[in-house]
C-alpha cells in the first residue's frame, strides 16, 4: 500500500466492491512476461496503478476532524462523566467515607439520576462540544501534516518505510498533534472538567460564566491549571492511538482487504483506545483534579506540584487511586475511539472531490 502524502494511512479503507486504499497498488500479477498464444514474448507491459484522489482540502480535514470528535464525545459523555466524577472523588468532603466503598458504576448512575435528573448525563457536553470541534479538527489536521513532513525529512517515499520507522513516525506525529491541539485548547477542557465535576452545587452556570469566573478568582493563569500533567499524557496518549490504530489497521488490511472498512476502524479504534488510556490514565486522574483545584472558591486540596500530588494521592488511596474510574473509562474508549477515526475516514471520503470514482 502506497500511502499518499499528506493522507494518513488512516484514510479509510472500503472492502468487496467498493475497495478504496488510499494511494493503493493495484497489485494483481499482470501478464507482461507470459506467451502469447503465438509462443512469442509480449512486450513488458505497464502495471496499472490506481492513482490515489487528491488530498482533501484543509477546511476539509479540519471539519472532518472536528465533527467527528464532537459525534463521538456526545455518544459517550455519559460515561466520559461517570469517569470524571470517579477521578475527583477524593477531593470531596466526603472522600474519607468513598475510599472505604468500591467504586460502582450502577450506585453513582442511580445517584445521578435520582439526584440531578437523566440530562445531568450530559452536563458539560456542550463546552464538551465547543472544545471538540477545535480540539480534534487540529488534532488530525497536525498529525497528517506532521507526518508528511517527518516523511519528509526521512526522504521517505511510499512504502520504502520498515514496520519500526513507519511506528516511529506515527508516534512523534501524534505526539506533537495532541500537544499542538492540547495547548490551544486547554481553558475549554478546564471548563468541561468543571462543569462535569458539578453535582448539586452549581456554582459554574455555563461556559461564559465558567471562564469569567475562573479569571476573577483565580486570575488568567487559573485557565491553565494542570497543563503540565494535560501535556505530559496527551502527547503520550494521542500518539499511541495513531500509531496502534495505523499500525493494526495496515496490517489487518493487508491480510483481509474483503473486511467492512467499518467493521475495521472501529475494532482498530477500539484496542487503541485501550492501550492508550492503560497506559496514560494515572497522568489523566492527576490533571484532573489539579484542574479543580481551588474551584467554586474551595481551598486547594493538593500543594506540591505535579510529583507531589501523585504521592499524596497514593499514601492517601493507595496505588489504585491513580486508577480510580479505569473502568467507566474502558467503556467510554472502546466505542468512543472507533467512533473517531470511523467517522473521521467516512466524512473524509464524503468531502473529497471525485472520492468514489473509478471505483
Amino acid at each position: 500500500m502506497q500511502p499518499h502524502a499528506g493522507e494518513a494511512q488512516i484514510g479509510g479503507v472500503v472492502g468487496g466492491a467498493h475497495r478504496a486504499l488510499a494511494g493503493a497498488i493495484d497489485d494483481r500479477p499482470n501478464s507482461s512476461n507470459e506467451a502469447s498464444p503465438s509462443g512469442a514474448m509480449q512486450e513488458p507491459q505497464v502495471r496499472p496503478v490506481v492513482r490515489a484522489p487528491s488530498q482533501i482540502s484543509t477546511v476539509s480535514q479540519l471539519l472532518s476532524g472536528g465533527i467527528a470528535g464532537a459525534f463521538s464525545k456526545t455518544c459517550t459523555a455519559p460515561l466520559a462523566r461517570l469517569t470524571i466524577l470517579f477521578q475527583v472523588q477524593g477531593m470531596r468532603a466526603d472522600a474519607g467515607a468513598m475510599m472505604n466503598e468500591s467504586p460502582s458504576i450502577l450506585r453513582e448512575t442511580r445517584r445521578i439520576f435520582k439526584e440531578e435528573g437523566f440530562r445531568a448525563f450530559w452536563k458539560g457536553n456542550g463546552v464538551t462540544i465547543v472544545h471538540r470541534l477545535p480540539y480534534s479538527s487540529i488534532n488530525f489536521f497536525a498529525y497528517e501534516q506532521y507526518k508528511m513532513h517527518l516523511r519528509r525529512i526521512l526522504g521517505i517515499e511510499g512504502n520504502q518505510e520498515s514496520l519500526g520507522v513507519g511506528m516511529s513516525t506515527r508516534l512523534v506525529a501524534g505526539g506533537g498533534a495532541g500537544i499542538t491541539a492540547a495547548s490551544l485548547t486547554y481553558p475549554l477542557d478546564l471548563v468541561r472538567t468543571r462543569l462535569a465535576a458539578q453535582t448539586k452545587e452549581m456554582y459554574y452556570r455555563g461556559i461564559t460564566h465558567a471562564l469569567v469566573t475562573i479569571t476573577r478568582d483565580e486570575g488568567f493563569r487559573g485557565l491553565y491549571k494542570g497543563l503540565g500533567p494535560t501535556l505530559m499524557g496527551v502527547g503520550p496518549n494521542i500518539a499511541i492511538n495513531f500509531c496502534v490504530y495505523e499500525t493494526l489497521k495496515s496490517m489487518w488490511v493487508a491480510k483481509r482487504p474483503d473486511l467492512s472498512p467499518v467493521l475495521v476502524s472501529l475494532a482498530c479504534g477500539s484496542f487503541a483506545g485501550i492501550c492508550s488510556s492503560s497506559a496514560t490514565f494515572p497522568i489523566d486522574l492527576v490533571r484532573r483534579r489539579m484542574q479543580l483545584e481551588g474551584a467554586g472558591g474551595r481551598a486547594q486540596v493538593y500543594k506540591s506540584g505535579l510529583s507531589g500530588t501523585v504521592k499524596e494521592i497514593i499514601a492517601k488511596e493507595g496505588l489504585f487511586g491513580l486508577y480510580r474510574g479505569i473502568f467507566p473509562e474502558y467503556l467510554k474508549v472502546i466505542p468512543s475511539v472507533g467512533i473517531v477515526f470511523m467517522t473521521y475516514e467516512f466524512l473524509k471520503r464524503i468531502l473529497r472531490p471525485n472520492a468514489w470514482d473509478g471505483l
